[in-house]
């Protein structure tokens, strides 16, 4: 099951000219964050770093961590201290003033894990704040992919490899991590998607795709029928349906 549901890879490239927003739409997680001059921050799941740089630019030192290969090598490339690791599987011990995640958190699906190696990461009082995908996120493409996996035979376990949290949830991963939860809120955030349905699919369900292998055109033309009405305007464009999860705790 993990080397099905995990095998999802990245594409700095791909990721650019389909998903460009994620990065742009993480500005008001860093204002939550509120990066301040010498500051130690570790951005976990900094991708390609575009995000990154932003904390670099208020004067902190960063270091970014990744589980891709090639977003580490992008986000080098942008001279970020960028380095390849597993964000369930943290090895920091109270150095980090700040702990940043923007749009990765719900693919680190043992959440609990997650959050008590960044507890161990951050010195006594220091902050984690992060946004990712909420209970619903992305509800419709989920329940159309689950309809064609269905009907192609498609393994239903490469539909949705995320953790989408309730806010009552996620609170009580933070406060048994051993994190005060300062604030914590539920966003719906309709998101246009510059290359449409498909471009998200290559970007973020590639392994789904591939299991379809030689239907994958039929696949991706019946998710486009099905979705449609519900997500693509009058004029053809595209939104997708998220919902994000935003917070501020501080380590106790």
């Amino acid at each position: 099951m993990q080397d099905i549901v995990h095998r999802q890879e990245w594409s700095p490239e791909v990721y650019e000219r389909n998903a460009r927003f994620v990065s742009e739409l993480g500005s008001d997680v860093v204002e939550w964050l509120d990066p301040k001059p010498g500051e130690r921050i570790l951005d976990l799941g900094c991708g390609d770093g575009a995000l990154t740089v932003k904390l670099l630019e208020a004067g902190a030192e960063v270091v970014g961590l990744d589980s891709s290969a090639p977003f580490v090598e992008a986000a080098r490339a942008r001279g970020i201290d960028a380095r390849l690791g597993d964000g369930q599987r943290l090895d920091f011990s109270h150095e980090f003033d700040a702990v940043f995640s923007n749009a990765a958190l719900h693919w680190m699906t043992d959440a609990e894990a997650t959050a008590r190696g960044v507890h161990r990461a951050l010195k006594p009082g220091g902050r984690f704040v992060a946004e990712c995908g909420a209970h619903g996120n992305v509800a419709a493409i989920v329940t159309g992919l689950r309809a064609v996996a269905d009907r192609h035979g498609i393994d239903d376990r490469l539909v949705s490899p995320w953790y989408f949290p309730t806010t009552d949830a996620y609170r009580r991963v933070l406060e048994a991590a051993g994190f005060e939860v300062e604030r914590i809120v539920r966003l719906a955030r309709p998101t246009p998607l510059p290359s449409g349905l498909a471009g998200w699919l290559e970007t973020f369900r590639g392994p789904f795709f591939e299991a379809a292998g030689v239907q994958k055109e039929r696949v991706l033309g019946e998710l486009e029928a099905l979705l449609s009405p519900a997500l693509r305007d009058e004029e053809g464009r595209w939104t997708a349906d998220y919902i994000r999860l935003r917070f501020v705790a501080h380590a106790r």
